[in-house]
């Protein structure tokens, strides 16, 4: 099979018209071309495919929450489910709603609230939090030229009250334990991490080799935690739309309002698409559409 002859068949075969909309309530993700698509498959031996603005940058948003969530698990162990749980949520991605039912444990970690709760956790472990981060990421894809885009962190802080909300809220719990603006700081740098597709599906290839990094060998993350990791990521990471891109692609995944979706295939692949078009779940509309069309054609999900 040429896979990148397929990537371009299935990036033909999308609908003429993409109904989805660009992110906006996040002001500066507003600006971003809603015309762009890109996409890049990495296989565990190191095999690349590529179609489209794969080496353009954009903000992961979201998608940084499995990265900081790894970090945390790699120091708290089971600990770390004490205070965030491991449930699908079934609201949107910012809601408060559960939080006083479940009192002040979120849902899980890839919804604002739970990764709220992992930055937190990360504070009393890393002297220098943004730097330490970047550092994991830089190691993970052996890039070092990573960074967070200054701008979209600003944006993201200027608009965080429902998050501060949030934080509040599980204070009164005595699920918080950091200062709040410390917390929504090193939030808003995770998620404005600029990535191409190319940079975002080698970060995330050391979830397809069993918690190995391919590329320099060194484990991450033991084989239970990666199955942890990406059982996450399949039950909840794309907010109350997980069911239907398991139903659909099949595959653990991640998504960010940034218009990019992270995929795998344990033992095989790691897939990144970016187009930044939403649908009214927060995910990208082409992305999940593409995804659907990739693992049908080439038989390959999970499933």
């Amino acid at each position: 099979m040429n896979v990148n002859d397929l990537l371009a068949k299935l990036h033909a075969n999308l609908p003429a018209e993409n109904t989805g909309v660009v992110a906006s309530y996040i002001p500066e993700l507003a600006h971003v071309d809603p015309t762009k698509f890109g996409v890049h498959a990495v296989t565990v031996d190191q095999r690349e495919f590529c179609f489209g603005d794969s080496d353009e940058g954009f903000s992961i948003q979201s998608i940084a929450k499995v990265l900081s969530l790894t970090m945390a698990y790699q120091r708290e162990n089971q600990k770390l489910w004490k205070r965030v749980d491991v449930e699908p949520s079934g609201t949107p991605f910012n809601s408060l709603i559960q939080l006083e039912q479940d009192k002040g444990i979120p849902r899980n970690p890839m919804i604002n609230a739970g990764a709220l709760v992992v930055c937190d956790v990360l504070l009393d472990y890393l002297a220098e939090p943004r730097k330490d981060l970047l550092a994991f990421v830089h190691s993970l894809s052996g890039d070092d030229s990573i960074g967070v885009n200054e701008r979209v962190a600003a944006s993201e802080r200027e608009t965080s009250a429902r998050n501060r909300a949030l934080i509040e809220f599980m204070r009164s719990f005595g699920n918080i334990r950091n200062d709040t603006e410390r917390i929504l700081d090193f939030y808003c740098s995770l998620c404005a991490i600029e990535m191409t597709c190319s940079q975002l599906s080698r970060t995330f290839l050391f979830l397809a080799n069993q918690g190995v990094s391919p590329f320099t060998g060194e484990r991450i993350v033991s084989t239970s935690m990666t199955k942890r990791l990406n059982a996450i990521m399949q039950l909840c990471g794309l907010y109350d739309e997980a069911g239907e891109f398991a139903f659909r692609v099949g595959l653990p995944g991640k998504s960010g309002v940034g218009g990019g979706i992270v995929a795998l295939r344990p033992r095989d692949y790691c897939v990144a698409v970016w187009s930044p078009p939403l649908n009214y779940k927060g995910n990208s509309h082409f992305g999940m559409a593409f995804l659907e069309g990739f693992t049908s054609e080439v038989g390959d999900s999970i499933y």
